[in-house]
């Protein structure tokens, strides 16, 4: 009678190695990726206007992967705002970025979260997109992963006088390009609007004028009675419909 026993320790230490391999937990491959930031209708989002966050998740688990801001200077005018055709390239070295290398195990849809830019916190907005990523393989072909992020910064001023409310407010793209005169970013394509708010109400409102460059707007508005007020300056690009808004409280004595 065969000895079965025998047969049944051979036939499972043969099988032992591969049982083990496959059991062994997954190594992650390092995954490098670019992203890039840039302001509708204008250019790279960096130092000027103190960059935009970065957020790169896990969007299955929510599991952070990477964060960081992006940082470096616009780029170049030209190439940028003249460029043509299907996904033009760019960005060139000096263009602002975030570099991160990612340890993925699997195929993971990662997700990008964008916020800025983080120097004008008043007008700063938050812009979302997917991606698959492949472990091993970079995300940082021609711009890498490029997202626009929309909107205009407005820094207000007030200050109170006999004729009312003096207003100023600087209007710029999340990029800090210049608005001028006949420009590159002409200041006769924006307008912007004060208005006054009391508890949701709207008091009061009146346009402001380019009084100087780069993106100075002013104008006054009469004096409500006594008491707080939300002070808000709309900003908007009359061609592309791009927007913001800055808001600063008022005390009213």
């Amino acid at each position: 009678m065969p000895d079965n026993r025998r047969f049944t320790i051979r036939f499972g230490c043969a099988f032992l190695p591969a049982v083990l391999l496959f059991a062994a937990p997954a190594i992650a491959e390092p995954t490098p990726v670019t992203v890039r930031v840039i302001s509708q209708d204008a250019k790279f989002v960096g130092d000027s206007t103190g960059g935009a966050q970065v957020i790169l998740r896990d969007a299955e688990s929510g599991r952070i992967l990477a964060e960081g801001i992006t940082a470096g200077g616009t780029g170049n005018t030209d190439r940028i705002m003249q460029s043509t055709g299907r996904s033009p390239l760019r960005a060139t070295d000096d263009a602002a970025a975030f570099h991160a290398t990612l340890d993925l195990v699997r195929p993971t849809l990662v997700e990008l979260e964008v916020k800025g830019a983080l120097g004008r916190p008043g007008s700063a907005v938050k812009v979302t997109a997917q991606r698959w990523m492949m472990p091993g393989v970079p995300m940082t072909t021609g711009d890498g992963w490029s997202i626009e992020l929309p909107g205009l910064a407005v820094t207000p001023t007030v200050s109170i006088a006999p004729e009312g409310l003096r207003i100023t407010a600087k209007v710029e793209p999340m990029c800090g390009c210049p608005l001028t005169p006949g420009g590159l970013w002409d200041a006769a394509d924006y307008e912007v609007e004060a208005s006054l708010w009391h508890d949701a109400h709207q008091d009061r409102k009146s346009k402001l004028a380019f009084v100087s460059s780069p993106g100075g707007f002013a104008g006054t508005l009469p004096l409500p009675t006594t008491g707080r007020y939300t002070l808000i300056l709309f900003a908007r690009n009359t061609l592309t419909g791009s927007s913001g808004l800055g808001r600063v409280e008022v005390q009213v004595p």
